[in-house]
């Protein structure tokens, strides 16, 4: 019998794979157009077509056509071994003279697919990609330097070294950093005074949003009139903490640096104006007005959003680009910065010799990773277990993982679960669940908006799946069963009702609500409203302005991106999903900043640390 993904009427090898699970529905519909517009009869083409669509839904950019079995292979479930791949040399050769497929860098006869080097790409996301390589190339090259007669003019000018240094001699006056240490914080200041475009890389704790507050005191402090500035992300959950966390430090900054203004942070698709089906309002035709742009959580960050956002950049802007490579990259194709930190050339000497100038004097000098690329190293948030396991994830070590998770630390635990994972089992989940729950429904039922959504904070259920007994489906069924057993009347007001946590499933661009925003839906004098943090105070909307949105008691790992949990439960699939990588174990521990629970099997756990993603991209080249 058929499967609901098996296309009936598909042939030959695309039939054959399709039949096995290895393509769906749509690579094979999407490889038959291809071929059938552009008269290409040679099976093995097609089934190329179909494996670089596949390729694209898994997040890679393009795929080398001498790996296509073995990267295919890698990240199937099921490997098939008992299905026939063409023979790799006569596969690449028949790519390579089809009439589907561009040929080199130049200009074309409209073919879909583009073929430079060995990397096959769909023609369209081979454009995107050069956009990016060209504008950061542009941008980056771009490098302006601190003038020692200059005087502070416009946001975009040059200011004087000695200016530059006092200020940051201010600013990073850090006693709790050991003296025997780089200060890298402030060398990422000092190259956003230095460079078009800085990226500054880091794991949690490391300070990156700090370090952000004090570049934008840096940079009004040194300039005559303050410089339009704004802050982004790529969701609203992400941009109210990058909002939240940069007024936080300011204020603890001391005068005149505590009364810089802060703008409210955005979306990425408010900041371009994008609709879907539409071009970004924001473009190469029409620049945005700011003269330093800030993104938070660029991991998140597709190769198109990234394409758009540098065409609508001046060309005088300065861009600065935070976030945690190691992270999970977005959901659509491309991990952008991933790409642009491992394979940033090394620093210009002029470069150098000007970080230099401005390094202070009784520390060992911070060095860039690569041309406008700073890596920050200090911890300063959590140590303990939370920062060893991260540790160990980040670096591929599972023997030392498992011997965090399996040790005497107290913040990090495995709970050892084979084959399904049994609730009654799972009295400290439970006990967490309904502690953090409890905490909501109390805050929800008296209106308090602030407590419910710090409660929404207490304590999250991470899964890597969606579907099945290790999904986010089942196992938000299961907190739900918890929630109402133990909090009477807990849901008696029907599916909205105070004390639900919720999620946006969708940009409604009116309401100034984005896809992966949580909030609480809260008891107020008016009736039921929805609570979401948004920076400095929480933004109540009725709940007839939620178009899509889902319960969120649980959620893919994914979808945390973004958000910070004081606990952190993660489900493991067994060993064999292909869903367990490095980035996703890395991304679920490093959403707690007090507890890691992680339920399932050590072998799992093993398998997803030695496991990178390892998205095919040219960018990185």
């Amino acid at each position: 019998m058929a499967t609901a993904d098996q296309v009936l009427n598909a042939q030959g090898l695309l039939a054959e794979f399709n039949a096995k699970g290895v393509l769906a529905a749509a690579d094979v519909h999407a490889a038959r157009l291809i071929c059938e517009l552009w008269a290409e009869d040679d099976e093995a083409v097609g089934l190329a077509v179909a494996l670089l669509v596949r390729a694209l839904r898994a997040g890679s950019v393009c795929l080398d056509i001498t790996q296509l079995a073995d990267v295919t292979k890698a990240t199937l479930e099921d490997p098939a071994d008992d299905l026939e791949w063409p023979i790799p040399e006569q596969w690449a050769e028949a790519i390579r003279r089809s009439p589907t497929v561009a040929s080199g860098r130049g200009s074309t006869r409209g073919q879909p697919l583009r073929l430079v080097g060995n990397l096959l790409y769909l023609e369209r996301y081979w454009r995107t990609e050069e956009t990016v390589r060209h504008r950061l190339d542009y941008h980056g090259k771009a490098t302006v330097h601190a003038e020692s007669d200059a005087t502070p003019g416009s946001p975009s000018s040059p200011v004087s070294a000695a200016a530059v240094r006092r200020e940051l001699d201010a600013l990073f006056d850090d006693p709790d950093l050991p003296a025997d240490e780089p200060h890298h914080q402030r060398l990422a200041a000092a190259m956003t005074e230095l460079s078009r475009i800085t990226v500054i890389a880091g794991g949690p704790g490391t300070g990156k949003t700090t370090v952000v507050a004090k570049i934008l005191a840096l940079h009004h402090a040194l300039r005559d009139r303050p410089p339009v500035v704004c802050l982004a992300a790529p969701t609203g959950k992400a941009a109210a903490r990058l909002e939240e966390a940069i007024l936080q430090t300011m204020s603890g900054l001391t005068a005149p640096w505590s009364t810089t203004p802060v703008p409210r942070a955005v979306t990425l698709h408010s900041l371009l104006g994008w609709m879907p089906g539409h071009r970004p309002r924001h473009n190469a035709d029409n620049p945005l007005p700011h003269e330093l742009v800030v993104v938070d959580e660029m991991s998140m960050v597709s190769l198109t959003q990234m394409a758009a956002l540098l065409e609508a950049l001046r060309p005088e802007a300065r861009l600065l680009l935070v976030g945690d490579p190691d992270q999970l990259a977005s959901v659509e194709a491309g991990a952008v910065l991933a790409d642009i930190t491992r394979a940033a050339p090394p620093a210009p000497a002029g470069q150098l010799e000007a970080l230099a100038a401005l390094a202070p004097t009784d520390r060992p000098v911070a060095l860039p990773t690569g041309a406008g690329v700073v890596t920050l190293q200090h911890t300063w948030r959590f140590g303990g277990g939370i920062e060893r396991l991260a540790r160990a994830v980040r670096t591929g070590d599972a023997d030392t993982a498992l011997e965090v998770l399996q040790g005497d630390a107290t913040d990090v635990r495995l709970v050892p679960a084979d084959g399904v994972i049994d609730p009654a089992g799972l009295r400290e989940l439970q006990r967490l669940v309904i502690s953090s729950g409890q905490r909501m429904y109390a805050a929800a039922v008296t209106g308090d908006a602030r407590g419910g959504l710090a409660a929404l904070e207490e304590h999250r259920v991470l899964c890597a799946h969606r579907q099945g007994p290790f999904g986010v489906t089942r196992w938000e069924r299961q907190v739900q069963e918890w929630l109402r057993t133990a909090i009477p009347g807990y849901d008696a007001a029907g599916d909205l009702h105070p004390g639900l946590p919720i999620m946006v499933t969708d940009n409604d661009r009116e309401a100034g609500l984005y896809n992966g925003d949580t909030g609480v839906i809260i008891n107020t004098p008016g009736g039921l409203r929805a609570a979401f943090a948004r920076g400095r105070t929480p933004m109540l909307f009725t709940t007839l302005q939620l178009r899509t949105v889902t319960s969120v008691h649980a959620m893919t790992v994914h979808k945390s991106q973004g958000s910070q949990f004081r606990r952190v439960t993660l489900i493991l699939p067994p060993p064999e999903s292909p869903l367990l990588t490095r980035e996703l174990v890395y991304t679920a521990i490093t959403r707690a900043s007090e507890g890691v629970d992680v339920i399932g099997s050590p072998e799992a756990f093993a398998r997803a640390v030695t496991r990178p993603a390892n998205r095919a991209s040219g960018l990185g080249g």
